[in-house]
Parts: structure tokens; sequence; C-alpha cells
């Protein structure tokens, strides 16, 4: 998967390695903003039971 993704990105290495932290930086940013909020209330971290309940 990264050699293919190496490959796709346009430019020299040093280029390459710059669009790789750009797309990792972009690519977090979105699953912090928008896709971890959302799936957050349908996890079971405040529903922790121990023992007997």
């Amino acid at each position: 998967m990264y050699a293919a993704l190496w490959r796709l990105l346009p430019g020299p290495p040093w280029l390459k390695v710059a669009e790789a932290l750009v797309l990792l930086v972009m690519v977090s940013a979105v699953l912090l903003t928008w896709v971890f909020p959302v799936v957050e209330p349908h996890l079971p971290f405040d529903r922790i039971i121990i023992g007997e309940g």
C-alpha cells in the first residue's frame, strides 16, 4: 500500500515526503474533527462493569 502511494505522488523524493506528511496531517485532522466524535457515542467506554454488575 505504501509503495503504491509513493508511486502515485508526483515529484522528487523530498517532495513526496512533504506530500505524504501533508496527507497524514489531513487524514488525522478529518478523523479527529468528524469521524471520532460521531463514533464515540456508540463505543462502550462509559459502560464499564467490574464484578457482577
